[in-house]
């Protein structure tokens, strides 16, 4: 048991230096219950995903046990795939996906998986390989492959992971790529049990205050619904409570999908045959693209969201974690009076 909990590590945000997810190899996953009930990262090798459903049925089995499922499950996928082998990998990534599991490819930099096949799986996350990691401080060359990586992830919007740092130059460098999510001995628990990331020493910027505080920092809880919800369903949800300013519709992994705004909302039921036109219909149909941000975004920036389109100047925010969850809400006019004191003060 101890060998198994020595070789499960956490996934940390290097902006928030919180844990998001763990690292563990499948022989483990009981034992990763225990560490709590963050996501899980699981590396499988390409060659099982190959062999069929059989092959995966013991994956499928210790995660039964475990009380997991698939959608808190990462599987990293490790290893080359030859040009006779693609098709049959997009069949069964495709039935990984089907089934609730979040894709990723590891080692990429140093293995033979086929960049535009990873494109075309539009995996969740992208790891790179430690080798690349840990070498690309001395060595420019390697650095460029991690930054080509990084490039890549964005176009597809993936996020990226730095496996492996095990000191400070590395984890600079890491942030410099703009890569947020990391693991390795650098950031494993201290006796306290705790995480403790190197922060690093923010410049002096004299106008800093001028930007406001973050919009986690004006965090209101958000009321949210299945994307599947009916418009009746959306009244109702309105109508427990004259607060509410917002509805906001969310999927399976509690990613924002659609923003209702009340009043707008309400005036389309407010015609003779608004109800009868609208009422056992998807909400979906009637909402707004959700406007996320980041949880760490200043309330300046943030009001520089709201701003771009004037027909929704005064619509809520959505704030999102690292993994684009919806975390609650944030009112425009909170923003307007946080930015107005901080220049004031």
């Amino acid at each position: 048991m101890l060998a198994q909990l020595t070789s499960i590590t956490p996934v940390v945000d290097l902006d928030t230096g919180g844990v998001v997810a763990l690292r563990t190899p499948p022989d483990a996953i009981d034992a990763a219950r225990r560490e709590g009930m963050l996501p899980l990262l699981l590396d499988l090798p390409v060659r099982v995903v190959l062999n069929g459903s059989g092959a995966l049925a013991p994956l499928h089995e210790a995660l039964r046990r475990s009380g997991r499922r698939p959608r808190e499950v990462i599987l990293v996928l490790r290893g080359g795939c030859g040009e006779a082998e693609r098709r049959l990998l997009t069949v069964g990534l495709d039935g990984l996906r089907a089934i609730g599991y979040l894709l990723a490819f590891g080692g990429l930099g140093a293995e033979s998986m086929p960049p535009d096949l990873i494109a075309d799986a539009s995996p969740y996350l992208l790891c790179l390989s430690t080798d690349v990691v840990g070498r690309a401080p001395r060595d420019p060359r390697r650095a460029a492959v991690a930054r080509s990586v990084v490039t890549m992830a964005r176009g597809i919007g993936a996020h990226v992971l730095a496996p492996g740092v095990e000191d400070e130059p590395q984890l600079g460098q890491v942030r410099d790529w703009g890569v947020r999510l990391a693991e390795g001995p650098l950031l494993a628990p201290g006796r306290d049990g705790r995480v403790h990331v190197p922060l690093p020493t923010p410049p002096q910027e004299p106008n800093a205050a001028l930007l406001g505080p973050r919009v986690q920092e004006l965090l209101l809880p958000a009321v949210t619904l299945p994307e599947q919800a009916t418009a009746e369903e959306v009244i109702e949800a309105f109508g427990t409570e004259p607060s509410i300013t917002s509805v906001i519709l969310v999927d399976d992994y509690q990613r924002p999908k659609g923003s209702l705004d009340r009043g707008r909302f309400l005036l389309s039921f407010s015609s003779r045959f608004g109800h009868a036109l609208h009422g056992r219909k998807p909400a979906l149909r009637l909402a707004d693209p959700p406007r996320a941000v980041p949880k760490t975004t200043p309330a300046i920036a943030a009001m520089q969201v709201a701003g771009r389109d004037s027909t929704r100047a005064y619509d809520d925010l959505v704030v999102t974690d690292e993994v684009n969850r919806c975390m609650g809400i944030v009112r425009v006019s909170d923003l307007m009076r946080r930015v107005s004191a901080a220049r004031a003060s």
